[in-house]
């Protein structure tokens, strides 16, 4: 089983460098990235197995951090705020057929229209779903991770962007994103421990695809 590390940062909103961060997902992506080592090859944030996303509630943000590897807390900025790491593993091993367990993920809902479709629509290549159709394309990505959905709330949450690269190559990043919680029941650990260890759909380096579960019969954050 690989072994995961989970992280929550507490970011200080007073730290220009954290207001930064907070509102351009290509800032944040390279932040959590400067808590690892270099010389990754090609695909970096894949080899460190290492997927985030940003929770908002009345006490303030926070940001939760998986990765394969421990990161490098000291790399924080002084003054960013305070940050924790704990090994999944425990909660990984407990994962079984049968058992219900508490889901969050943010993720981006989207389809593909294939190209008749987008030429007879004048639809761009990626459409964001939303209400029905974004419940269930979360429904069919959670059965795909091994789980039946006993509940399902969803909301729709701040999207992701920001630029990245160089002129005049710059790329415009943009990702609509939905929070999907509730409870589920575990049908397939092995398949669940693959999903949680490589995200689910697109902008996982934005901010996306990272499912976070919890026992049900607690009220932790998931």
């Amino acid at each position: 089983m690989t072994a995961l590390w989970l992280t929550r940062i507490t970011p200080d909103v007073r730290s220009r460098e954290v207001r930064r961060d907070l509102g351009d997902a290509v800032a944040m992506h390279r932040r959590l990235m400067r808590l690892f080592p270099d010389q990754l090859g090609g695909e970096p944030r894949r080899a460190l197995g290492l997927l985030h996303r940003i929770d908002v509630a009345p006490s303030g943000p926070a940001v939760l951090l998986q990765s394969a590897v421990p990161p490098e807390l000291a790399h924080l900025p002084g003054g960013y705020g305070p940050a924790a790491t704990r090994r999944l593993d425990p909660l990984l091993g407990l994962l079984r057929s049968g058992v219900t367990t508490r889901y969050r993920c943010i993720a981006s809902a989207v389809r593909k229209p294939g190209a008749t479709t987008r030429a007879a629509q004048r639809l761009p290549g990626v459409v964001a779903l939303q209400g029905a159709q974004a419940d269930e394309w979360w429904q069919r990505q959670a059965e795909a991770a091994g789980l039946k959905l006993l509940s399902l709330h969803a909301l729709p949450v701040d999207t992701a962007i920001g630029v990245r690269g160089m002129k005049p190559e710059r790329q415009r990043i943009c990702h609509a994103r939905t929070r999907f919680d509730g409870t589920a029941v575990v049908v397939d650990p092995d398949l669940l421990r693959q999903k949680l260890t490589a995200g689910i759909g697109r902008g996982k380096a934005y901010g996306c695809g990272l499912l976070t579960l919890a026992p049900a019969r607690e009220q932790a954050d998931t």
